[in-house]
Order: structure tokens, then C-alpha cells, then sequence
């Protein structure tokens, strides 16, 4: 357990926000006092692997953080890539994002880079990955098979008003199966 007032950040593309993040989210904060949602590769938008906007991202997570009681507990910020300039990625996420003391990730090069500037990481818990995992749940949206279910019902309402399934089945129809 860690300090009181301590405050973490925990990243992630959120392309959507499903419940295993809810739930690692509801896992870290068992763990710190305050969490820092980092929305990676936050200038792409309209692509299979990143439909969404960075403005439609933070409005699912604000949504679900309303419904949930955890405004006071919580900040999204977004965070853009570097184009593979991983030397000065940390010091961009710190520029972008209030402080914190740790950071919640289970992608390998995230954990390293934060590591290499002695900022402590952990991993998180998967939380039925087989069944909530964003890529999954776009691939069921592309071919018209339930997902609503998947996502907390704030998020599945966005989805829906910004006819996200229909931008995803745009983008996709538009690529040839080597895309994929």
C-alpha cells in the first residue's frame, strides 16, 4: 500500500475504455490515493487501431469517473507520442501531466523508459483480457456482433452518439486485408 496522498499515473490509449480498465483503474486506486489517466498517442484519431479522438476519449473516462464518484480521485490528461524518440518521451509525459510518484503500465517500453529515469513502476492485473481487450471489442464492432456489453454504459453511449461503430467500419472497409 502505498503512501497516503500519493498520486500515480496509469496509461493507456483507452481506444475505448472498457471495463478491465475500470477495474485495474479501481486496482490502483486500492493502491494510491490519487491516479493520473495518462490517454496515450493522444494526436491520432481516425485509424483501426486509434478510432477515437483524444476529446471523445476524455469524455468516456469522464463519463465512467462521474458515474463511478471518482472525479475528486482522479485527472485525465493526454499524452502524445514521440514519433520513436523514446529518449525524451519521459520528459514529455512529466510536461504534460501534474506530478506524480509512480506509474501503472504493462507495456514493456513504458515500464523501461520510466524506469531508466527512476520513476517507480508496476504492472497491472488483467482483468478478463480474453474477453476485454479494445482490439477485440473494435473487431465486434466492425462486424456487427455485441460489444456494448464490454464497455461501461457511459462509454457505449458515446459510441454511439458520435456513430464511432459506423467511423469503424468506414476505416476498415477502406483498408485492404494487409492493413489489418
Amino acid at each position: 500500500m502505498q503512501k497516503k496522498g500519493s498520486r500515480a499515473l496509469y496509461i493507456g490509449r483507452f481506444q475505448p475504455f472498457h471495463k478491465g480498465h475500470l477495474k485495474a483503474l479501481y486496482w490502483i486506486l486500492e493502491r494510491e490515493n490519487e491516479i493520473i489517466i495518462g490517454i496515450g498517442s493522444a494526436q491520432f484519431s481516425h485509424t483501426l487501431k486509434n478510432p477515437f479522438t483524444l476529446g471523445e476519449r476524455i469524455e468516456m473516462i469522464y463519463s465512467v469517473l462521474k458515474q463511478e464518484n471518482l472525479l475528486t480521485r482522479a485527472v485525465i490528461v493526454g499524452i502524445p507520442d514521440t514519433d520513436n524518440q523514446h529518449s525524451i518521451w519521459v520528459s514529455l509525459v512529466k510536461s504534460f501531466s501534474p506530478r506524480f510518484e509512480k506509474v501503472y503500465t504493462n507495456d514493456p517500453l513504458s515500464r523501461q523508459l520510466f524506469e531508466e529515469n527512476n520513476i517507480p513502476t508496476s504492472g497491472i492485473p488483467f482483468f478478463k483480457r480474453d474477453i476485454y481487450k479494445a482490439t477485440k471489442i473494435r473487431e465486434l464492432m466492425i462486424s456487427d456482433q455485441p460489444w456494448e456489453d464490454l464497455v461501461p454504459q457511459p462509454v457505449a453511449k458515446i459510441i454511439k452518439e458520435i456513430n464511432g461503430v459506423e467511423r469503424l467500419k468506414k476505416i476498415a472497409g477502406s483498408l485492404t486485408p494487409q492493413q489489418y
